[in-house]
C-alpha cells in the first residue's frame, strides 16, 4: 500500500482506543509504534502503512479490516442550512461544519476586533462573500473585496477587519486556530 492508498482511520482508531479505555502510551507499548505517531494517526495528520495499521489493530484487539470498515462507516455528508447554527458561537460567527473534523470553517458577519491576531497550525483560506475586508499578514495590508480570496500558509500571523457594513468573511482552515502570543 503506497501513501496515496493509505487509509484515513484516525477516528476509528481513537474511538476503539477510548472504548477499551486505553491510553496512547499503552497502545504504543502494545504496538511498538511511538506515541507521537499514534497521535498523528488519530488526528488524521498521518496515514499508517498496512503494517502499521495491523500493529495498531492488534494493540486494539481488533483487525485492520475492522478498523477500515469503521473508518468508512464514519464518513459523512452533512448539510448546514443558512439559518442553522450547529455550534454555540459568539454573535456574528457561525460554524459552517457540524461536529469536529479536520476541516474548520467559520463565517464572520459584521465588524470584527481588528486588534486580535491569529496564527494557524495549517493553511487557511479567507473568502469575502459580501462587503470588503482588510487583512494584515507578513507586514503588509491586503484589501479584499467581494469574491476575493487570500491564502495563508500555516504559521503566518495575521489579523483582519471588515471595512464595509454587512461584510461576510468565510475562513476555512485545516485545523483550529491558536491564539498568537506576544513572544
Amino acid at each position: 500500500m503506497d501513501d496515496k492508498e493509505s487509509p484515513r482511520v484516525g477516528a476509528a482508531v481513537k474511538k476503539r482506543r477510548r472504548a477499551l479505555k486505553l491510553t496512547l502510551a499503552v497502545v504504543s507499548s502494545r504496538s511498538g509504534l511511538s506515541v507521537p505517531f499514534l497521535s498523528q494517526i488519530e488526528n488524521e495528520r498521518a496515514r499508517p502503512s498496512r503494517r502499521s495499521l495491523e500493529l495498531v489493530a492488534g494493540a486494539l484487539e481488533t483487525t485492520a479490516g475492522e478498523l477500515l470498515a469503521a473508518a468508512e462507516a464514519a464518513r459523512t455528508v452533512d448539510v448546514v442550512r443558512a439559518g442553522e447554527h450547529p455550534h454555540a458561537m459568539p454573535e456574528g460567527v457561525r460554524s459552517l461544519v457540524r461536529g469536529r473534523h479536520q476541516l474548520h470553517a467559520l463565517e464572520f458577519t459584521g465588524e470584527r476586533d481588528a486588534g486580535r491576531e491569529f496564527q494557524h497550525r495549517n493553511d487557511e483560506l479567507l473568502f469575502v462573500a459580501d462587503g470588503a475586508a482588510e487583512v494584515e499578514a507578513e507586514g503588509r495590508a491586503y484589501r479584499l473585496e467581494r469574491g476575493d480570496t487570500l491564502y495563508l500558509s500555516g504559521g503566518v500571523r495575521h489579523r483582519w477587519r471588515a471595512t464595509e457594513p454587512g461584510t461576510r468573511l468565510l475562513v476555512v482552515a485545516v485545523a483550529e486556530h491558536i491564539e498568537a502570543d506576544d513572544t
